[in-house]
């Protein structure tokens, strides 16, 4: 066994017995940081011009510092070179690089270096920030995949363990507040979650002005119900779920929700493990896209879903629930947590059906992960299952989805044609509330054909008062983007900071918005800062963007918003 490096927290090295080597110095961290996190080798000139920028002898400093982290690691062959290679000998543990290994210490995790701020180059400033927003971003989303997992196990202690260090990282996080009150529950600790909610709540609102959306209450109820004398159980479970769907179809979304959650009540009551699956499946899913603000306990009712039916062997709830699975994690821009997902259920996945939706998801994740090529590919794939098997609300979607990655790669002729598809078919098979996407994406890309800005808010106006309408909150703030893009392009800067600032309060209403969203409206509040000439509201957008940007996955922005705070 070899010694071991720790970064998370306070930073300490240990050798091979467990002792605590003496390291002194900020900038000796700093240094340590910056090799092994370093996607490649750093020159040693510009390794001493990030940490040591008002050093007499920045080189000397460099060597000094190398030569005092060999000496604390007890190796004399690492941090040589030009560039600085780290060179760590096998079994020489870096707890940063074992975050997804099965013993990680989530409890002793704190942020990269702590609190340590060394007296740096703001090239340096920036990389540490980038780096502490993308490591606790891989914890988070790591701690929440292990508590789903823990629920749909049955583990409701370990969920509880979990959900209670989310929570200890991050104190006004809902979703792990969510995830903290349903395992409570489902453990039959029903006081004690109704206290926590009641808590939560008092926090919320002393500290924030407002109260945790109605997700986290609900997440402690229970629901009740008995079927009619003579009716068998299976039978009336059966019949739950689909009376559910049907009033989901006709917009009743309560009374839909009261039937699913009733539905599998009774499933679990009856230990009937497929017809569980079914109405876990159908409950998580219409939480998802049905009602705002309950991805969390959705996402507790899929994990169950799907580990109930790997053990039945229904390969199509599995393949339904990860794929919902993966776009939870992909809205919130946990995009490896989403490719896992979506792996697992592509591997179950065996109908077309199925395979349109995997398809477009993972589409989705990999265009805002800024794979534009590899998401497009997935579209396609996902537009060819969707027409053979005649679904047209899953074409609708890749096509408006599918169109954001054709703007990003600048094919503008066939983003163009799949909008248009797109809306022609919403228009069609009415689906109203799908409407307001295509047309904001399409005010974006006439926009950068150079047509008439005051020609484009008719049809914005009109989408942002029919999301308004339908109150989603992602397409309210995807059209107030782009009305403000139409009042930058001719120098309104006043009111397109004003459209700007509604689109951000937008993505803020419920915890389940879309990140990627988001991480645009900032990048835009950015460039509409600087243009009114405001550059300090400028920069607080910059290290919100860059730090939002870095845990989300999305590298281009990150690139992008370094070099506007390095300007």
């Amino acid at each position: 066994m070899g010694g071991k490096i720790k970064l998370l927290g306070e930073p300490a090295i240990f050798d091979e017995k467990g002792q605590m080597q003496p390291l002194r110095g900020h900038q000796a961290w700093a240094v340590l940081a910056r090799t092994l996190l370093a996607r490649a080798p750093i020159e040693r000139r510009s390794l001493a011009a990030e940490l040591f920028p008002e050093a007499s002898d920045p080189l000397g400093a460099l060597r000094w510092c190398l030569a005092s982290l060999r000496k604390a690691l007890n190796l004399s062959d690492c941090l040589l070179g030009d560039p600085v290679e780290c060179a760590l000998p096998p079994g020489f543990a870096v707890d940063v690089f074992q975050l997804e290994s099965d013993d990680f210490d989530f409890a002793g995790a704190g942020p990269l270096l702590s609190d340590i701020e060394p007296r740096s180059s703001p090239e340096f400033a920036t990389w540490l920030l980038i780096e502490r927003a993308r490591v606790s971003g891989i914890i988070d989303a790591r701690l929440r995949r292990e508590t789903l997992r823990a629920l749909s196990l049955d583990n409701s202690a370990k969920a509880v363990e979990l959900a209670q260090i989310a929570i200890r990282r991050d104190a006004f996080n809902e979703s792990a507040h969510v995830l903290l009150v349903k395992s409570l529950t489902l453990g039959g600790s029903y006081e004690t979650a109704l206290a926590h909610v009641d808590a939560t709540e008092r926090v919320f609102l002393a500290e924030l002005g407002e109260k945790p959306s109605p997700a986290l209450r609900s997440a402690a109820r229970r629901t009740i119900s008995a079927p009619a004398a003579g009716i068998p159980m299976a039978a009336f479970v059966t019949s739950l779920i689909q009376s559910g769907l049907a009033a989901l179809s006709a917009g009743a979304v309560d009374a839909g929700l009261d039937c699913l959650r009733r539905a599998v009540h009774d499933a679990e009551k009856i230990k009937d493990k497929p017809l569980l699956a079914k109405a876990a499946l159908e409950l998580g899913t219409a939480l998802v896209h049905a009602v705002r603000g309950f991805d969390d306990e959705g996402a507790v009712l899929l994990r169950q879903s799907t580990e109930l039916a790997r053990h039945t062997g229904s390969a199509r709830i599995a393949a339904s629930g990860y794929r919902e699975l993966g776009y939870v994690e992909a809205l919130a821009g946990r995009r490896p947590a989403a490719a896992v997902y979506l792996a697992e259920a592509l591997n179950c996945a065996q109908d077309r059906d199925n395979l349109a939706g995997i398809h477009a998801v993972t589409g989705f994740n990999l265009v805002d992960w800024g794979k534009e090529n590899q998401g497009l590919e997935h579209y396609h794939q996902s537009l060819e299952h969707a027409r053979m098997a005649g679904n047209r609300r899953r074409e609708i979607w890749s096509l408006g989805l599918g169109a954001l990655g054709l703007l990003g790669s600048d094919d503008l002729d066939t983003a163009e044609d799949w909008l248009q598809k797109c809306l022609s078919l919403v228009e069609e098979h009415r689906w109203v509330s799908f409407k307001p996407w295509p047309v904001a994406l399409l005010g974006q890309l006439k926009l950068r054909q150079r047509q008439p800005p005051e020609n484009l808010r008719a049809p914005l106006e009109e989408a942002y008062a029919l999301s308004c309408q339908v109150a989603d909150p992602c397409w309210e703030a995807a059209v107030a983007r782009t009305l403000a893009l139409t009042h930058a392009s001719v120098n309104d800067f006043d009111t397109a900071a004003t459209w700007l600032g509604e689109a951000r309060k937008l993505c803020f209403r419920h915890t389940d918005g879309y990140a990627a969203l988001e991480v645009e409206i900032l990048a835009s509040q950015v460039d509409v800062g600087l243009k009114q000439g405001r550059p300090e509201m400028a920069d607080a957008f910059a290290r919100e963007w860059i730090s939002l940007a870095a845990r989300t996955h999305m590298d281009r922005h990150v690139a992008r918003a370094a070099a506007f705070i390095a300007r």
